[in-house]
Order: C-alpha cells, then sequence, then structure tokens
C-alpha cells in the first residue's frame, strides 16, 4: 500500500514499522509533526511532550536502557538543549535501539540561528543517515534502529525544513517485531564515572571503524552513473535539487552522511575528471573528503554556505562552475513578490503588553515564542531574544549592571517558562536581583500549533495531566510579588508595570488570556470604526493589529482615516481602549445613517 507523506509524518510511520515503544520530543518546527502524527494515527506507540529537549532525550535514553526502542525528535536548536546527555549516551551505547532525529532550518525560516547539526554526529561519533525523500526518512528510521542495535550506539537521522515539510509517495511496510530486551544491570557500560568512561572511549573509537566498512557496504551510498565526466557528490535535499537541473551528470549519493564511505569516495573521484560536493550550510562533506586527500574535489565556492539551497541556487552554481551553460530566471521571486512580514494575529493578548511595555520605554529582554513578534514595527517593544529562557538571565545580568535607565523587563512566555525559564527566575531570587518578570500565559505551546505543555492539563496522548499552577510555582521559588493581569487592559498594564519595577527584588506578571486560536478560535462581537469620529490620527495602526487598515476616506490632511475588518476582529478591546476620539464601537452601537 502507498500513501501521500510528508517526510515528518513518513518519520512517524516508519516509527510505526519499526515497532518503537516510546518516543518524546518538545514541540519545534520543522520537526513537530513527527510526535503529533504519531499521537494521532499510532497510539501503539507512546509518545509525549517533555518540558524541554534534555529531558525528552533522556526520557527516550530510559527507554532504551529498559529495553524498548526509543525516538527523540527536535529541531536543530533543541540538540544544544540536549547536548549534554548526547554526548556521553555515545559512550554508554543502547539495550533497545535509539534514534535522535534533528530537523535542521535552513534559511531560518522560523529559528534563531542557521546551524548546521552533521557536525554534531562528527563531534559525539554517532552514525548519521540523510533522507533526501518521505520514502527514505522512513526506511532510514527502520534501518537506523538496526544499525543501532548492531553497533550499540544512537543513530542521528538528519533531517531538514524542506525534507520534513515536503510530500512524496511512501511505501508502506508492516510493524516488525524488535527484539525482546529487558534492563540488565551492568554499571561498566552505563555509570559513567571518568574510570569507566575511558574504557568506554575506546568503545566508541572501535565502534567507529566498524561503522566506516559499514559505510561502504549500505545500499544508502549508492553511485549513478550516466557516463558524465563530470561527478556530483551530493545528499538529503541538496541531491533532488542538483538531480533536477542536471540529471545527466553522474552521482555519489550519501545517505549514510557520517562516518563517510572514503573508498567508494576514492573511486568515485578517480574515475571522474571533475568532482563538485552539493550540500546545504557547512562544507561538511567537504572539508572530510578534502582532508581524506582528495584535494580536487570542490563545493562552497560555488554553492556558498548561508541559507538553503534550492533548484535555482544550484543552477547558479553550476553555471558559475562552468558545466550548465544557461539559467532559466523564473518569472517569480521572492524578491518580486509582494511581502509579507509576520504579525501577531488579531485579538492576541501579547499585543496589549507590548503596547504597554513600548510605551514605558523600558529595555525589554525577550524570549523564543508568538510574542517574538514584538520586535516588528510598529509595535518595536522587544530589545534582545537568544534562545528559549534567555529572558530572565538577560535581563539578571543587565539589572546589575544598570544597563537600561528605565529599568528592564523580561518577557516569556507559559511553554518557554516550563521549558528553561524557572531556573532563571530561580536566580534571580537567589542572587536578589531587581528585575520584573512578565509570563504572557496563553495557555498554550502556540508557536508550534498549540501544543499541550504541562501547564495546560493535557497530554500529547490527550489524556488528562496535572496542572502546574504558574502563580504558585513562582511563589515557591521565593518570588515575593505574583501579579496577575487580564492582557486586554492596557491602563491596568501600565500601572501594573510600573508598580512591579518600582518594587525591590524579583517580582512576576502574569498575564491571563489564552491563546485566540488554539484550541478554538475565540471571536467576540467585532469592533467597528465610526468614519464620521475618526480623525485619522493613526493610534489605532499603531498596535499592529491585522484586522484594522487604511480606508479610502481621509482627513483634511490626507490622512487615511481606518477601518476594520468585521470577519477578522476578535473584539478584544485594545483599538478601542486607545483612539482618542472614541471612534471605535462595537458593532450593535454602530448606528449607519
Amino acid at each position: 500500500m502507498r500513501e501521500l507523506l510528508s517526510g515528518n509524518e513518513a518519520v512517524a510511520r516508519g516509527a510505526y514499522e519499526a515497532g518503537v515503544a516510546l518516543a518524546a520530543s518538545y514541540p519545534g518546527t520543522p520537526s513537530t509533526e513527527i510526535l503529533e502524527t504519531l499521537a494521532e494515527l499510532f497510539p501503539q506507540v507512546y509518545a509525549q511532550w517533555s518540558p524541554n529537549e534534555k529531558v525528552a532525550f533522556e526520557v527516550a535514553i530510559g527507554a532504551s536502557f529498559g529495553g524498548g526502542r526509543a525516538l527523540c525528535t527536535m529541531k536543530h536548536v533543541g540538540l544544544n538543549v540536549a547536548a549534554d546527555p548526547f554526548m556521553t549516551f555515545a559512550y554508554t551505547g543502547v539495550n533497545g535501539g535509539f534514534v535522535i532525529v534533528s530537523c535542521d532550518d535552513p534559511e531560518m525560516h522560523s529559528s534563531q540561528n542557521e546551524q548546521d547539526n552533521r557536525i554534531y554526529a562528527k563531534f559525539a561519533a554517532v552514525p548519521m543517515l540523510n533522507p533526501s525523500s518521505s520514502q527514505e526518512a522512513k526506511d532510514m528510521l527502520v534501518t537506523g534502529y538496526e544499525m543501532s542495535e548492531m553497533f550499540d550506539t544512537p543513530v542521528m537521522l538528519h533531517m531538514t525544513t524542506r525534507i520534513s515539510h515536503a510530500k512524496g509517495i511512501v511505501e508502506l511496510n508492516d510493524k516488525v517485531v524488535g527484539p525482546n530486551r529487558k534492563f540488565v544491570k551492568d554499571p561498566a557500560k552505563y555509570v559513567m564515572i571518568p574510570s569507566n568512561a575511558r574504557k568506554r572511549h575506546v568503545v566508541v573509537a572501535e565502534r567507529m571503524e566498524k561503522l566506516r566498512h559499514f559505510a561502504e557496504e549500505t545500499p544508502f551510498n549508492v553511485v549513478e552513473s550516466n557516463g558524465s565526466k563530470i561527478g556530483i557528490i551530493t545528499g538529503g535535499v541538496s541531491y533532488q535539487y542538483a538531480k533536477e537541473v542536471a540529471p545527466e551528470l553522474d552521482y555519489l549519493k550519501l545517505g549514510m552522511g557520517f562516518p563517510l564511505p572514503m573508498k567508494k569516495i576514492e573511486q568515485f573521484v578517480q574515475s571522474h575528471d571533475r568532482v563538485l560536493i552539493i550540500e546545504e550550510l557547512e562544507p561538511f562533506w567537504e572539508e572530510m573528503i578534502k582532508a581524506a586527500g582528495f584535494l580536487k574535489v570542490e563545493g562552497k565556492t560555488y554553492f556558498g554556505a548561508l541559507g538553503e539551497l534550492s533548484p535555482l541556487r544550484v543552477a547558479h552554481g553550476l553555471r558559475d562552475a562552468g558545466i550548465v551553460d544557461r539559467v532559466d530566471e523564473p518569472v517569480y521571486s521572492a524578491g518580486n513578490m509582494f511581502p509579507r512580514p509576520p504579525v501577531l494575529c488579531p485579538g492576541c493578548p501579547h499585543r496589549g503588553a507590548f503596547m504597554a511595555l513600548k510605551k514605558l520605554g523600558v529595555a525589554v529582554t525577550g524570549d523564543i515564542g508568538c510574542y517574538t513578534l514584538g520586535v516588528m514595527e510598529p509595535l518595536n517593544a522587544l530589545d534582545t531574544c537568544i534562545c528559549m529562557g534567555a529572558s530572565i538571565g538577560n535581563a539578571i545580568g543587565m539589572e546589575k549592571v544598570k544597563g537600561s535607565d528605565k529599568g528592564t523587563v523580561a518577557v516569556i512566555g507559559d511553554s518557554t517558562f516550563m521549558h528553561s525559564g524557572i531556573t532563571g527566575l530561580l536566580d534571580a531570587v537567589y542572587n536578589k536581583s531587581n528585575v520584573t518578570v512578565m509570563i504572557l500565559d496563553n495557555r498554550a505551546t502556540a508557536m508550534t500549533g498549540g501544543q499541550q505543555h504541562p501547564a495546560t492539563g493535557k497530554t500529547l496522548m490527550g489524556e488528562e495531566a496535572h496542572t502546574v499552577k504558574i502563580p504558585e510555582l513562582c511563589r515557591a521559588l521565593g518570588v515575593g510579588s505574583v501579579r496577575e493581569l487580564d492582557a486586554y487592559d492596557f491602563d491596568a498594564a501600565l500601572a501594573m508595570i510600573k508598580e512591579e519595577m518600582a518594587r525591590p527584588g524579583p517580582s512576576v506578571i502574569i498575564t491571563n488570556r489564552p491563546c485566540v486560536l488554539m484550541p478554538v478560535r475565540i471571536m467576540e462581537e467585532p469592533y467597528l470604526v465610526d468614519a464620521e469620529l475618526c480623525t485619522a490620527c493613526g493610534a489605532c495602526f499603531r498596535i499592529s493589529c491585522p484586522a484594522i487598515s487604511a480606508s479610502h476616506e481621509t482627513n483634511k490632511h490626507g490622512h487615511p482615516k481606518a477601518i476594520i475588518d468585521e470577519t477578522v476582529c476578535t473584539g478584544c478591546t485594545l483599538c478601542a481602549q486607545v483612539c482618542p476620539p472614541e471612534a471605535i464601537i462595537l458593532k450593535s452601537q454602530f448606528v449607519k445613517v
């Protein structure tokens, strides 16, 4: 049987077919749909959202130690969070098979950096597979468990945004029954005190030699001969782009991207007059191949190390290398299409908080979530954003050196606070920092689609769970002042932020309006603009609500008056609160003559 599946859906199907017992993750684009698909379509696999990627990885390690096949998925920056257990797990090895799926985001479509996680495979000395299609994503995941148990190692499945989200035809197979393993006490293998770790490091080195031999034999590393004198070494989505542009060339497709099949590469290089390496981001393969002595290979000179590749970029690179004569430019491109900047949704409860912070002019240390959009015009209310949980630590440091004359406020979401903000707040209490932390609680991991977390009261699989009470947690950490705020009450927000910033010691303000889109869209009575009362002052435009736009009517100075799309307006009241002439009124109160 065949189905049309995205790469992420194919990985979920592969987990089912491989007999995976447990899957754990923290949601992050482009990896989120893997566990969502498991929970929805394959309840035979226990799947859970963990508070963060490190915990998810450790849970999955425990499942592997217990004898079950385990899956852990995350976006590229998630592996930074999980790097501590990942590096040591490479030493202990597995019991049940273990695959870590790392989904990179070239071009940073929804990420704060553009790292190439293939480097992690080399860093940890674990094998890595690089699918170039949905079919390969499923097949390589299944094979990854066989490799994991064969070589006593975690295995990385390296995906990118285009492989995760693009769809392809996938041939489905039956579920296999994995080996029946149980936990057996073996401290020398599983307890990484220095004396044991030194011995296990030797095991890792020996394992890498075995994997190098395996890389020469695996069908995932395949030569496609078309009789050309020019050869291309590539893999992942870059293979698809190159084949689309130049199908007549010879290819060495690297499905197992680490360790590399150096003998096969040597034969390929020697049998061609010229060899180019096409890979996204870092010259990961190029540097290893050149270090092995094959200096005539070329790559990044023509294809660059910034941003994701595309058929057009590959075509340009091949043209610059003198391999193709001309490139047909597309009629439409990112440069000539109308821009659509990201914006907070109509009625988003974060908008009111940012309006107040902007008016106060304080330094605002931000975090990762929907509220990161507070940096966009015209709100312009966010000053820093580094990584999950960094807002509180950044605010502490800024306050300690008196970096802002008007004070500092840290802004963090509820899911991000659960992920890695708790320890930052604990630091603020412990080190007596005079910072105010705003926890924008919209009761969902909204940025990635409204997933559950420990403060929502439900698990990924839909079961009722204990609901962490954020105010109680903050008080338990030692915060003296913890207050809740209606995010739509602009005047109350201004007053409360002022009061808490004037208070010595750390304080917390928690907004309490849910996401307007999830789990169901909130649509209260909409507002409309009375054009006769509107003075075109522009105050409502400055709240950056997509429901508000310029009308064809203008004032005597030619400035456009406002108009509200009632099909989009959620009735949040913010625009009405900031309208000086009180021209924005409820639809039921609007009388059109």
